[in-house]
């Protein structure tokens, strides 16, 4: 699969499908992409992130779903974006050779949080040998402090980046620092990186200071809102792309206070696309019956600007 055009606007966290017993579901991923190229109008795809609970999945499991979603992507999605971070350095160079010999448009990289990299120099050292590994694939470095507790500004990092890594193409940016996000993005516009935002309650913004687009799990659900809310910003209609922000805030700020995670994430995706998600797999546990209930109730409660 060779990339059609620029990645940028919405790319999907993509769920990890499980059966019952908490095996990888790989029989409806070709179901799972038809309903997020018809019904939400998204057509990228960032597979094994946290949404898709991929440091919890072996680095065969890891590469079914890879191949998968390569596979069931052909000639309907534009980029199929595969997280190969994993807190082995070997672990991740294998999993990048894997994507690049099976066509994936992109590799991304989280930062090894266990024995962590302390310095822009250590974390480039680390990405670098993965990167390598995939040398004609475009490498995105997926930045998730919050998680990771590598706290190493983007800012810092891109700094000559493409000395290192040149085939470095942007970041997964999933951090509330906007000054930093800032920072990259006037820094680096001759270098034409993509910068795609991580905090789906906070797209706005980061499309104010000039996020190319963004990597998100309500995209899996919200995604042909959140496009609305793209093409409103783009005309320009502030107002209106308040409103859809506002609104899916609101139905974001609801859940969280109920304990919003994966496993929520995985209910709320079978209960609106139909698609049987299973459960997460431990540590994480089902969702409750109860959040299923108020988080449907409060969906179906939204009434959007386009009337639906």
């Amino acid at each position: 699969m060779t990339p059609r055009k620029k990645l940028q606007g919405l790319v999907a966290a993509t769920i990890t499908p499980m059966t019952p017993d908490g095996q990888i579901n790989l029989s409806v991923i070709g179901q799972y992409v038809d309903y997020l190229v018809s019904e939400q109008n998204v057509k990228n795809v960032f597979v094994n992130g946290t949404t898709g609970e991929g440091l919890s999945l072996s680095i065969h499991e890891r590469k079914q779903l890879a191949e998968e979603w390569v596979c069931q992507g052909k000639d309907k999605l534009d980029h199929v974006i595969i997280h190969v971070g994993a807190l082995s350095l070997p672990e991740s160079q294998e999993l990048a050779r894997h994507a690049a010999t099976i066509g994936a448009t992109g590799i991304a990289v989280i930062a090894p949080f266990f024995f962590k990299p302390t310095n822009k120099d250590e974390l480039i050292a680390f990405l670098q040998k993965v990167a390598s590994e995939a040398p004609v694939v475009p490498f995105y470095y997926y930045h998730i402090p919050h998680l990771t507790g590598v706290k190493i500004r983007v800012e810092e990092l891109l700094d000559g980046i493409k000395e290192w890594i040149p085939t470095f193409q942007g970041v997964k940016f999933s951090d509330t620092d906007l000054l930093d996000l800032a920072q990259c993005i006037n820094k680096n516009e001759r270098e034409q990186f993509a910068f795609l935002y991580g905090v789906d309650e906070q797209l706005l913004s980061a499309l104010a200071i000039g996020a190319n687009g963004a990597v998100g799990s309500t995209y899996n659900y919200l995604g042909r809102k959140t496009n609305l809310m793209l093409q409103a910003f783009a005309k320009p209609d502030l107002v209106l792309a308040r409103k859809y922000q506002f609104l899916i805030g609101e139905f974001l700020n609801f859940v969280i206070k109920l304990g919003f995670g994966v496993a929520q994430t995985k209910a709320v995706m079978t209960s609106v696309s139909g698609i049987p998600m299973g459960p997460p797999r431990l540590p994480l546990v089902d969702a409750s019956e109860e959040f299923i209930v108020k988080a449907k109730a409060k969906l179906d409660s939204i009434v959007w600007p386009d009337g639906d």
